[in-house]
């Protein structure tokens, strides 16, 4: 028992001793402030994570981005996404979270853009199973449908029909064979 005792005091106080140490080094490194991908391109869609927030929901701003990201979660890590700009030079901007309780600052650094500008929206239908429906109907130019000579011709068949049964229910009825 006095062994486990030991154990215990000693991982206590080395968690003590080196704790001070571990906060300084995430205050170095952005503060807890972690963004998916590290060196984003303009027009990239970013993931922010946020560790050591008391408070439920933050806001993360910078100049890179298209607009404020809302981040939220529980426990003292908090979540959200963005837009880099897509016109925005390459080069490091400041990130600056607000928490709660406290405030917080990162850093990232945008990268020129290899091959292509990102689009930003679908240029082709989304491929979500409609199969060649999909691709022909979004390909087909608009123009308005008007009831045609056919449609006519339904639609009178269907009135004749509909009159003759009418009549010969009201011949039914007064002859009493209903």
């Amino acid at each position: 028992m006095g062994s486990l005792r030991l154990t215990l005091c000693t991982a206590v106080l080395a968690v003590a001793a080196f704790a001070p140490a571990a906060q300084a080094a995430r205050a170095a490194d952005g503060g807890g402030v972690s963004v998916t991908p590290s060196a984003p391109a303009p027009g990239a869609d970013l993931a922010l994570r946020v560790t050591g927030c008391a408070g439920r929901t933050a806001t993360a701003a910078s100049a890179a981005f298209v607009a404020d990201a809302r981040l939220t979660g529980a426990g003292g890590s908090l979540a959200g996404e963005t837009r880099v700009r897509s016109s925005i030079e390459p080069g490091p901007y400041d990130v600056r979270i607000t928490c709660a309780d406290l405030e917080m600052k990162g850093r990232i650094i945008v990268v020129a853009a290899t091959g292509g500008t990102v689009p930003a929206t679908p240029a082709a239908p989304v491929d979500a199973g409609g199969g060649w429906t999909a691709t022909h109907l979004s390909a087909m130019e608009p123009h308005a449908v008007t009831p045609g000579t056919g449609h006519a011709v339904t639609g009178l068949v269907l009135a004749g029909v509909a009159a003759v049964a009418v009549v010969l229910r009201r011949s039914r009825r007064s002859c009493g064979t209903d």
